[in-house]
């Protein structure tokens, strides 16, 4: 990918050399494949050794489960079809996808496109682009499967490379996963994780859903300044001039005709519409949008996004094409969406091996295992308050190269670190927003990331060759800076002695 001319240089070498080394590596899908091979051997071998943990949120003990046994082999064939089928992510970015397709195939998306090319200042690109990623998070998993690709055709239209776009944006959407200037999905579901685990030592102890909002809003400006320095300045650079061999109507920015603008006309009454729809129903405090308790956080709007983000594409799509005659019939509708299923065949084989591996690591316990003892290290360390914190960043984010759920394994960690944090006299807000840091650092390097085998496939679109030692190559500079300066934020924030959200401070003191 890299030109000969960028080998200058330790750290571009040290890149190149990452991606030769992971490119190396068997086809993702058959990485998978052995990953999971892997976990029905390990579980085997720590059974047999008596691996055992006890479980901080139950006080049970954790072994490993066999999966080479009699009753772990016939799990395994019983289930291979569920594995597949239940695996959040597909069912997601299929059903978005449809959407998106009978948008992209009406030539919506492209219109968009070159109207957002032609008067978007280009100095400003980039920040725009890993800024609307870490803005996407509110829209749960929209980002990955609509403004990854997007950004990849943007940054082609303007003469960049198009990895280059969709490296920032994805730096952006995963690396910036936590920041946000509104609350989203994870912010309760962390929260209500966060209250668990505090009443083990307090329970009157509440935490709220706002509990690391100003911090998380500060993060959102410093991550996106960060993310567009790495890309001009790092892998851009690195990539170099796009030399592949693309669709010419995706390097169009031509000035759009009165066909085109009418289209994108309708297109805009119709997604009014659906907002006054959206609006009438969320306003009112018994609106037919509200959650089942009233709250616009349980809207099924929140919980629903995906099925909007369908419903708002192919409606918008449906307007563009029968207004400027792309679409002629309900035949031609289809076809678009089918259009988009093409495109995702290689990434739904990557899935089904995925799917597998993460199923084993489940069954197998070898995930709640290895966290539970890494946190062990962790609770043994006498140190610092700051020191302390960054070793706890650190060590969420070597776990998260282990399992992908952030909720998931703040359910194991909270239950430790929140009461011991909480008798060392520092909230669970605190604990809870350090988690967060480090669960997103390493989210654009971990293969376990739930997208990841998606983002390698929308890369393959520019670059056939690229594998898993592409991506990690190309992300690893976002993850050290985001390290980086998140880790400056939360020095100073601490030295400050700034609260983390409304009446969420940094201490906590037991009570009498």
């Amino acid at each position: 990918m890299a030109n000969p001319k960028q080998e200058t240089g330790i750290f571009q070498s040290m890149l190149n050399w990452t991606e030769r080394a992971g490119n190396a590596l068997p086809h993702p899908a058959t990485l998978f494949a052995l990953f999971a091979l892997s976990a029905l051997v390990f579980s085997a071998i720590g059974y047999a050794l008596g691996w055992e943990v006890i479980h901080p949120g139950t006080g049970e003990i954790v072994r490993p489960v066999n999966l080479l046994s009699k009753e772990g082999i016939h799990r395994i064939l019983l289930e291979m079809v569920d594995n597949f089928t239940s695996f959040a992510p597909l069912g997601i970015v299929l059903v978005a996808m449809l959407g998106i397709g009978i948008a992209e195939q009406s030539g919506l998306i492209n219109a968009m496109i070159r109207m957002m090319v032609l008067n978007s200042p280009k100095h400003l690109l980039t920040f725009v682009v890993v800024f609307s990623g870490i803005l996407s998070n509110i829209a749960s998993d929209v980002g990955y499967v609509l403004l990854i690709p997007l950004a990849g055709v943007i940054f082609l239209a303007v003469g960049r490379h198009p990895v280059a776009g969709m490296a920032a944006a994805f730096a952006g959407v995963s690396g910036g996963f936590s920041a946000n200037l509104v609350l989203g999905t994870v912010d309760p579901l962390l929260a209500g994780l966060s209250q668990e685990a505090a009443h083990i030592l307090d329970p009157t102890y509440m935490v709220n859903p706002t509990a690391n909002y100003y911090f998380m809003v500060a993060s959102t400006f410093v991550i996106a300044f960060a993310g567009t320095i790495v890309t001009e300045k790092v892998v851009e650079p690195r990539l170099g001039k796009f030399s592949g061999t693309v669709d010419e109507t995706e390097r169009s920015f031509d000035k759009l005709s009165q066909t085109e603008k009418k289209g994108l006309l309708m297109a805009l009454i119709t997604l009014l519409i659906i907002v006054a729809i959206t609006l009438i129903g969320l306003i009112p405090e018994n609106g037919y949008f509200r959650g089942a308790d009233g709250g616009l956080l349980s809207s099924p709007l929140i919980r629903g996004v995906v099925a909007m983000l369908f419903i708002t594409a192919g409606a918008t799509g449906i307007a563009y094409g029968i207004t400027t005659g792309s679409f002629k019939n309900d035949a031609d509708v289809m076809k678009g969406m089918a259009a988009s299923m093409k495109s995702l065949a290689t990434y739904v084989v990557l899935v089904f091996f995925a799917a597998q591996f993460v199923a084993y690591f489940k069954w197998s316990n070898l995930g709640i295992i290895l966290a539970v003892k890494g946190a062990n290290v962790l609770m043994s360390a006498d140190i610092g308050l700051i020191p302390l914190m960054i070793l706890f960043i650190i060590l969420a984010a070597s776990i998260n190269m282990l399992m992908g759920s952030a909720s998931a394994k703040w359910a194991i960690l909270a239950p430790v670190f929140i009461p011991m944090f909480m008798i060392m006299g520092y909230s669970p807000e605190l604990s809870q927003v350090v988690y967060r840091i480090g669960d997103s650092v390493t989210n654009v390097i971990s293969p376990m990331m739930s997208f990841f085998a998606l983002i390698i496939a929308f890369v393959q679109k520019y670059e056939p060759k690229a594998g898993i030692g592409t991506i990690i190559a190309t992300m690893v500079p976002y993850s050290i800076a985001f390290f980086i300066i998140w880790v400056i934020l939360l020095v100073a924030w601490l030295l400050i002695g700034l609260p983390l959200g409304p009446d969420a401070g940094i201490h906590y003191v037991m009570p009498k």
